[in-house]
């Protein structure tokens, strides 16, 4: 088997998908650029490559290592059986996940297994060696919608920076009880922990933090109101206790105003709260980078049914 080794350093007019130079490198097909990325046979800096997806940029050095005799098959992918999460959007950096409501993001004291990073975690093992999904934020177990998560440390600690400088965009759709009287508006607040770990609003002190949330009125219904909810901070249920505390509890809600957080119609164990939309900036190609997720059947389903 003769192996044959080629280079080449991307400049700005080949920046872009690595698949392109791989082609242009190679003289190969679609196909056969798929089945050696698959085969291990190409690297970008030294790392390998594990998708065609990804992006080089110029200066980047993409190499491949292959035999031009040898007809590369891509690998057949595992079928992702995962009811706690579908993949948005994936690099050799990060991965997009839409997570279900009902699953934990991460164990709790009580260690609880089965979570999302767990899941993920395991679904990237799949492929390569044992990998671990690292976390950059959260959403509460019967909150579903948009999580990032880093393949390696580096990438999350650019990622939980850009969090703490409060720069990625998060946005929410929410079904909360009441009809709200305003069109849009802000909570901006400071939140405390009470011994059993429930939040709420408070007087600014040592111990408390401070959170901001926007909100705009989307539809307003007979007894409900269907709002768009923008987080500047990401404090812990954070738009739970924003909206229980102005007197419009999102629906469903069993810790906070519960029992106005009631309603005929929505019989689901989850919660009437959706992160709809994610957008940051990429931490290695440096563009910004926005995913959308479609509202589930059950937020859907009550608004039809609703007037």
């Amino acid at each position: 088997m003769a192996m044959t080794t080629l280079s080449t350093t991307v400049d700005a007019d080949n920046a872009g998908r690595v698949d392109f130079v791989i082609r242009q490198l190679s003289e190969s097909s679609h196909s056969q650029v798929r089945g050696m990325v698959a085969h291990g046979c190409v690297s970008i800096n030294g790392a390998p490559c594990t998708t065609t997806a990804t992006s080089v940029a110029a200066g980047d050095l993409v190499s491949i290592r292959f035999d031009p005799t040898q007809r590369y098959h891509e690998k057949k992918k595992k079928r992702l059986d995962d009811r706690t999460f579908t993949i948005s959007f994936e690099d050799d950096h990060l991965i997009v996940v839409n997570k279900s409501a009902g699953s934990l993001t991460v164990p709790t004291n009580r260690k609880e297994d089965n979570t999302l990073v767990e899941r993920v975690s395991i679904y990237l093992s799949h492929s390569r060696r044992k990998r671990q999904a690292w976390v950059i934020h959260r959403l509460d177990r019967e909150v579903s919608g948009l999580l990032v998560f880093g393949k390696h440390k580096p990438i999350a600690d650019r990622l939980i920076e850009q969090f703490k400088q409060r720069k990625p965009q998060r946005v929410y759709t929410a079904i909360v009880a009441g009809v709200m009287s305003r069109d849009d508006g802000t909570f901006n607040s400071h939140l405390g922990t009470g011994k059993n770990l429930d939040r709420f609003v408070t007087r600014p002190s040592q111990t408390t933090e401070a959170a901001i949330t926007h909100y705009r009125v989307l539809r307003r219904m007979s007894d409900t109101t269907l709002v768009e909810v923008i987080l500047e901070t990401g404090r812990r249920n954070q738009i739970r206790v924003h909206f229980a505390d102005a007197g419009h509890p999102v629906l469903g809600d069993p810790r906070y105003n519960t029992k106005k957080a009631m309603h005929p119609r929505w019989i689901r164990k989850r919660i009437a709260l959706h992160a709809k939309s994610l957008g940051f900036k990429h931490p290695v190609s440096g563009k910004a980078v926005t995913f959308e997720s479609p509202l589930p059947s059950a937020l859907e389903n009550f608004l039809v049914r609703s007037r």
